[in-house]
């Protein structure tokens, strides 16, 4: 039998038939040691086939093979840094939820997600999320970085899963789709998802006071089919994300403002660090480019896991310009 993955829990994973139905699966024992180089070897998304297990009274299922992925999303494992964990794979689209503050989403985290969106061929939408709560010192810095990524060609939505502003173009865009949604602990990925489908009540905490850091409320990745024609992959919230398998001379490919410069530049293997007549260097003292991403792109080469966080733009850049 075939099914989808709409749940892992490490051990077990919930399947979706081709029938609606949902069976719980667990794996062949010798399925970890095939090749796969992740801490899980099967992740939400993943298609499947499996062999019902009925000796006991409880149906359950073995999961034998795993259909070719279209695409997926890994970080670095948590507690193995030489392995990677799959985040969700088969991804039509991935929504990083970012809030000014209540807690501050940095673009140094922005970044590190939509150029592994790059890398793996996923679109990346920025939603920018509790914009009612915005003070006006916050609102142009929310502005502001709306206006950096949108020029890169990156869309960018406004909404209020409190007030409900801009859920309706939300829903359009994810209509007929996977999408995924991600970003720090406490933006409101879980408020916004019981928003966009009531009756999931999934389970949200307020911010830590203290910290200004969301607590963690989802344990493990989880797929869920919405009223509208949509599906969605919620994910643990992720305070960092280190980048994996990448080489040095094709991060700049993966910065799309940079990647349509790079012919420009003297050197065809440049980094755009030391070397001399480099395109993206003139383009970022011209402020054509900008420093934030110039500085999340230096991180990602020299290997920086992300131990900084920065948002140059928004409170260190000198340059900074008004936007109307």
């Amino acid at each position: 039998m075939n099914g989808i993955v709409y749940k892992s829990t490490g051990s077990w994973y919930t399947v979706k038939s081709e029938t609606g139905e949902f069976v719980e699966c667990r794996i062949k024992g010798k399925f970890r040691i095939k090749g796969i180089k992740s801490t899980n070897p099967i992740a939400v998304g993943d298609w499947v086939t499996y062999e019902l297990d009925k000796t006991s009274d409880v149906i359950t299922g073995v999961i034998t093979a795993i259909t070719d992925r279209r695409n997926y999303i890994v970080r670095k494992s948590v507690n193995l840094s030489k392995q990677v964990h799959i985040i969700a794979s088969n991804v039509d689209q991935m929504f990083i939820l970012v809030t000014i503050n209540n807690p501050i989403t940095t673009t140094s985290f922005i970044d590190r997600f939509l150029i592994t969106a790059e890398a793996y061929g996923i679109q990346a939408v920025l939603v920018f999320n509790k914009i009612d709560t915005l003070d006006e010192t916050a609102l142009e810095d929310q502005l502001y970085l709306q206006y950096i990524y949108s020029q890169i060609g990156y869309p960018c939505l406004r909404i209020s899963a409190t007030t409900g502003q801009g859920i309706d173009d939300l829903k359009v865009m994810m209509k007929d789709k996977v999408s995924m949604f991600t970003g720090h602990s406490g933006v409101g990925k879980s408020t916004l998802i019981n928003v966009l489908q009531p009756g999931l009540a999934l389970k949200t905490n307020q911010i830590s006071e203290q910290h200004q850091q969301g607590q963690h409320t989802t344990t493990f990745a989880e797929m869920f089919d919405l009223d509208f024609g949509a599906k969605i992959i919620d994910t643990p919230g992720i305070r960092g994300f280190g980048i994996v398998d990448m080489e040095k001379t094709e991060v700049t490919d993966y910065f799309p403002e940079f990647f349509a410069l790079k012919d420009q530049c003297k050197f065809n293997n440049c980094l755009h660090k030391e070397e001399p007549h480099c395109a993206v260097k003139d383009a970022l003292e011209n402020e054509e480019v900008s420093w934030s991403r110039y500085r999340s792109y230096l991180q990602i080469l020299e290997g920086d896991d992300e131990q900084h966080h920065y948002r140059t733009d928004v409170y260190h850049d000198p340059k900074r310009q008004g936007i109307e």
